[in-house]
């Protein structure tokens, strides 16, 4: 599979142009933005475009090299799609409350992974099951249905992840601090509102559009499969065997939403 490529079109059908009302802004982002239009900031596509492009290398090379990626959005309009892009290219996602400490404390993190693990396998077991009365039994689910929730998209990831790919810098604040914090490299989305300190590939774009968030999490996916090809190839294995799935559509997918975007 090569490289995900877009177009100005593309970006432009998918609304990632589109800022917050000029009211709302971060005067940190007026290097990227175009101007305004009927109160509403323009985002500047011309750079926007090579921003996303170098982004989309980052995460194909740290891939490449044995990386883990792990995807971060926990806004009601990211939650599906961080997850369904994380899950398409064989990476990690945290897509409702970022835990405070989930990078920082990783040892705590693991125990309560560990935790989880151990009420999946018990809630499995039939045997166990029946030595339960009903209300241990909801006590028991209800504790797994709440650790899948906050740690399910990172209960295989092993360790920390070596780069990290966050929709709204505002709301993943605490998410970047960590990140910083540990040294693992941020690529973000920086709408006109958002404040780009301690990123190290901005993308300037709408954060909020579903179709724009789903084009960014499509084209981050698609650079995450080639990095994983290129790992393969470079070890000498075959691309059959790679662990995770390689969508090969997955470039065509994210035309097809970014398209939908002018019927919007």
């Amino acid at each position: 599979m090569a490289m995900p490529t877009f177009t100005m079109r593309q970006l432009l059908e998918a609304g990632v142009h589109f800022g917050h009302n000029t009211r709302r802004w971060n005067p940190k982002m007026a290097p990227f933005l175009f101007g305004s239009r009927n109160g509403i900031h323009i985002i500047d596509l011309g750079q926007t475009a090579p921003m996303l492009g170098r982004a989309m290398e980052a995460v194909r090379d740290v891939v490449a090299n044995g990386g883990r990626v792990l995807f971060v959005g926990t806004k009601r309009q990211a939650q599906a799609k961080v997850a369904e892009a994380a899950k398409n290219c064989g990476q990690y996602y945290v897509n409702h409350r970022w835990l405070g400490g989930m990078m920082t404390n990783w040892n705590t993190i693991s125990g309560s992974i560990k935790r989880l693990r151990e009420l999946d396998k018990s809630l499995s077991d039939e045997s166990k099951i029946q030595g339960l009365t009903k209300k241990e039994l909801l006590q028991l689910t209800r504790e797994r249905d709440k650790l899948e929730q906050a740690l399910g998209g990172i209960k295989d990831m092993g360790g920390l992840p070596d780069i990290m790919f966050v929709i709204d810098t505002n709301k993943e604040d605490i998410a970047i601090a960590e990140a910083n914090k540990l040294g693992i490299p941020v690529v973000a989305i920086l709408d006109s509102n958002s404040d780009p300190k301690g990123v190290d590939y901005p993308i300037p774009g709408n954060d909020d559009a579903l179709r724009a968030i789903g084009t960014y999490c499509d084209l981050i996916a698609g650079s995450v499969l080639d990095g994983i090809q290129a790992e393969v190839v470079k070890s000498g294995g075959d691309l059959g065997e790679a662990e995770a799935p390689i969508a090969e559509e997955l470039p065509a997918a994210a035309e097809a939403g970014a398209a939908e975007a002018g019927a919007e």
